[in-house]
């Protein structure tokens, strides 16, 4: 069973600048990694405080699949013959044959993170149990300074480092979000309350609980309640699922609606006005956070199956609900103090275990750039601006040297709901080398949707001719 051959890395000097250096290894870097892994004369490295490549490992949950066509990979996109595709992938594993028999568009979730590991055993260049501590611009040097820790085996501080870089590029992804009246239960080990992220590692205390409520009408929220319910006992499933919206509504699946997670769509929306764009972010939930129809109808479709012999199921589903406050009742039981917003009634919700599938917020840059921020340009809410090839906008003593800052997934306000799409991370990455080496290393399409967002639309002008000067040659080794 052949690997993909690993070109050569370019030969590093201590203490001399690399081209790019990748904050974090998450789908997105591992994206970038792999489509700067031809171009042999560019000089990177990736660093990231886990020991190993994992995808959201506590929502791995048996039989969920991801929400975007395989093609969605991390390179297809932009290079279908990339030896990297999950295409390849399947060659790799001798599971071609049965992947095309199976007619699946849409994988399976933990076959997605077994890809991605995948890779990312082979890429070079990628140090997994590296802590990126500070990132800081020399200005003697023109390079930034990018402090590490690398960690052990136990994750304690084993070295220090520092490597200079002229280009970083950000993807720390996401972190829980855990809604205020909550936190105080999620920090009590005694009460079995728990983010939807660690569901599994809580699976089994989550099925011998007498009483367990989900909180949360999103795509993760939905799994694990159809989990818990495939699990429990017919009539004895004691099963409460809250929203806050106002329904449980199914995410817009549409083939235009879905032109909304297009490049065209990204630079339409980039370049409006700061406060149209954060409207727009607010009202377009349900394209992005609504639940797949898939699983709302094998919901419905285990609930009925549950009424065969007469009866109904033990299992509440309360659209409309927002939990006010909480509390603990004798250590071991959770008392949810609820509020339905249009009957402006209130009432009370014991339970036994509580799983916050509460969704996920852009983890803060402020940390890890502490040391750039007199350099960081920001908009009238005090977010870093970021420009349409993904580069922060840095003072023009900065920005005059070729160095910039860019970054994956934490430029919603900026880019729009694509931003976390894994359908775009191809693009995006593509369109960060093409800045970087100055020039359309990879070559992008000029128009991907029939759908003309604006009354004047936005010339799409390639990145290659508006960017810095370029660096050094690239031999691409195709």
């Amino acid at each position: 069973m052949s690997h993909p051959p690993a070109p050569n890395p370019p030969r590093h000097q201590p203490d001399a600048p690399r081209d790019l250096v990748g904050i974090g290894i998450g789908p997105f870097n591992l994206s970038l990694a792999a489509l700067a892994h031809p171009l042999t004369g560019l000089d990177t490295v990736f660093y990231e405080q886990r020991p190993a490549f994992d995808w959201h490992p506590g929502l791995l949950i048996d039989g969920a699949t991801i929400q975007v066509p395989f093609l969605a990979d991390l390179v297809t996109l932009v290079d279908p013959a990339s030896p990297w595709s999950f295409l390849s992938h399947l060659k790799a594993r001798d599971r071609l044959f049965p992947f095309y028999f199976g007619e699946r568009f849409h994988i399976r979730r933990a076959e997605y993170d077994a890809y991605c590991r995948w890779v990312s055993e082979q890429l070079p260049g990628l140090h997994f149990s590296h802590q990126v501590d500070a990132v800081r611009w020399n200005p003697e040097r023109d390079v930034f300074e990018v402090d590490f820790t690398q960690l052990d085996s136990d994750g304690e501080a084993e070295a220090l480092g520092r490597t200079y870089t002229r280009n970083v590029v950000l993807g720390i992804g996401t972190e829980p979000h855990v809604p205020e009246p909550l936190k105080p239960l999620v920090e009590a080990p005694a009460v079995p309350v728990v983010h939807a992220s660690d569901y599994l590692a809580h699976r089994d205390t989550f099925l011998a609980a007498e009483h367990v409520t989900v909180i949360g009408s999103g795509q993760s929220g939905a799994e694990v309640f159809l989990d818990l319910l495939r699990s429990r006992p017919a009539g004895r499933e004691r099963l409460h699922w809250l929203s806050r919206t106002e329904a449980f509504a199914p995410m817009e699946y549409s083939k235009l609606g879905l032109e909304h997670f297009t490049p065209d769509y990204t630079r339409y929306f980039h370049a409006l006005a700061e406060p149209v764009r954060d409207r727009l972010v607010a009202s377009q939930w349900q394209l992005h956070k609504g639940i797949d129809a898939d699983t709302l109808a094998a919901i419905h479709d285990e609930l009925y199956h549950r009424t065969l012999n007469g009866g109904w199921p033990d299992a509440v589903l309360n659209p409309g609900v927002r939990v006010r406050t909480a509390g603990r009742i004798a250590t071991t039981r959770v008392e949810l103090h609820l509020e339905h917003v249009q009957q402006n009634t209130r009432s009370r919700l014991t339970t036994d275990a509580v799983v916050l599938a509460t969704g996920y917020r852009e983890r803060p840059l402020d940390r890890i750039l502490a040391g750039l921020d007199p350099y960081v340009r920001r908009d009238s809410r005090e977010r870093p601006r970021v420009d349409e090839q993904f580069r922060l906008l840095l003072d023009p003593s900065v920005s005059a040297t070729g160095c910039h800052v860019y970054v994956q997934n934490a430029e919603r306000h900026t880019h729009g709901i694509g931003t976390p799409d894994l359908g775009l991370a191809a693009w995006r990455s593509a369109t960060i080398l093409n800045s970087l080496t100055g020039r359309e290393t990879y070559p992008l399409p000029t128009r991907t949707a029939f759908t003309a967002f604006g009354l004047q639309q936005q010339p799409h002008i390639p990145s290659a001719r508006r960017a810095t000067p370029a660096l050094t040659p690239l031999a691409e080794g195709r």
